[in-house]
């Protein structure tokens, strides 16, 4: 099996961490797997370097500076794994067989980086190459940087690349947890979980894989991550699932946007679960959901609407914080879904503006991490389905 193992700062943060790390790939190496490894900068090195940096200094310097917690990463673990027998190779920006390579503006060369990785996977028989993560290199020999989380999608894109079988992340944590642990009692791993739930959950917080690097995984290439402390490159921690798709899809059948409003709805504790709670008693599928200070709005079936305002009608008149509940429908929603949506700038005025400049009022637009639904009247839908279709594909 062809491996690309990415050890994070906090698993090479100690003279003792890396020897673990060494021990686990050796015994990977034993066991007639080809490995090939990419190290972050030892604990906090590469924070420690930018925080010292207190005066002028252009890109290209900045980037030699920071260079150096990985390229003492690199050379540290070489060395253990030379005193345990392993034949390996220290590769960093400036080596012959450096693989990622950017463009002039910065950006990935994805064909000279796609060609160095596969003459690069072809060598692996018996070689374990320790690759610098986060670094880069230009067609002009420059040190270049991939931006925050750059050694996972060093570790990612790499995979995908050399066509390794799995990508391994080691890091601080035991994979992803149903919650904090430092929050929450009886935390647990996952051991399994989709891209888009973990790209949502890495926007809003949970700090296990890099978003960006996500990106390079397809649906073939496994990664998983585990803790620096499992000890075993090959089994336990979380399992990453599937790959991004960039799609866009309308919903054949109209929806009825129905609102209850009431004063500080938003400010009420338990009225979300009250009036859901009142829909599936019932049996009303909740499409969406929006809410604002004064108003919840629910987008449901419209063969439901009737069913729905009836419902909530009877919550309304039993709560005096409650104000009203009316239906506008027929609605249509057109979704967005694309694992780089995030990582466009601007990407929603690119959508909307076209739209307003064609005439058509968003009744709601609702985003998370790797999707936008965008709410329009229904006679408007062709129309705007084109025009999103036009804009989200250039």
């Amino acid at each position: 099996m062809r491996v690309v193992a990415k050890f994070g700062g906090t698993s090479l943060g100690s003279g003792d961490r890396i020897n673990r790390a060494a021990d686990s790939i050796a015994t990977a190496v034993e066991r007639g797997h080809e490995i090939a490894v990419v190290a972050s900068a030892m604990g906090s090195t590469t924070d420690e370097l930018l925080d010292d940096i207190t005066f002028e200094a252009d890109e290209a310097d900045r980037a030699e500076i920071v260079s150096m917690g990985e390229r003492t990463s690199v050379r540290m673990l070489k060395a253990a794994l030379a005193a345990r027998g392993v034949d390996a190779i220290f590769l960093e920006p400036g080596s012959d067989q450096w693989p990622v390579i950017t463009n002039e503006v910065g950006e990935l060369d994805v064909e000279a980086t796609r060609e160095r990785a596969q003459q690069l996977a072809a060598e692996l028989d018996g070689v374990v190459p320790v690759i610098t993560g986060f670094l880069a290199q230009d067609h002009l020999g420059n040190v270049t940087t991939l931006g925050r989380g750059g050694s996972d999608t060093t570790a990612v894109m790499l995979g995908n690349y050399m066509d390794a079988d799995e990508v391994v992340i080691v890091t601080d944590v035991e994979g992803v947890m149903t919650g904090d642990p430092r929050v929450v009692e009886g935390a647990r791993n996952v051991g399994r979980i989709s891209v888009d739930e973990l790209r949502n959950l890495s926007f809003r917080g949970a700090e296990v894989v890099a978003p960006s690097a996500l990106s390079y995984k397809n649906e073939d290439l496994a990664v998983r991550v585990v803790h620096y402390q499992h000890g075993d490159l090959l089994e336990g921690g979380t399992r990453i699932e599937g790959e991004f798709e960039n799609l866009i899809d309308m919903q054949e059948q109209p929806l009825a946007c129905v609102t209850v409003a009431g004063r500080a709805i938003r400010n009420r504790p338990g009225i979300l679960a009250e009036l859901s709670d009142a829909l599936r008693n019932e049996d009303i599928n909740v499409d969406a959901v929006a809410s604002g200070m004064d108003s919840v709005t629910f987008y449901i079936d419209r063969n439901r609407s009737e069913d729905a305002e009836a419902v909530l009608h009877e919550r309304v008149v039993a709560d005096d914080t409650l104000s009203s509940v009316t239906v506008h429908d027929p609605i249509a929603v057109i979704r967005l879904t694309g694992g780089e949506l995030p990582n466009q700038p601007g990407i929603i005025q690119e959508i909307v503006g076209p739209l307003a400049a064609a005439g058509i009022n968003i009744v709601d637009l609702i985003t998370s991490a790797t999707s936008v639904a965008l709410f329009v009247a229904w006679d408007d839908r062709e129309q705007a389905l084109e025009i999103v279709q036009d804009e989200f594909d250039q």
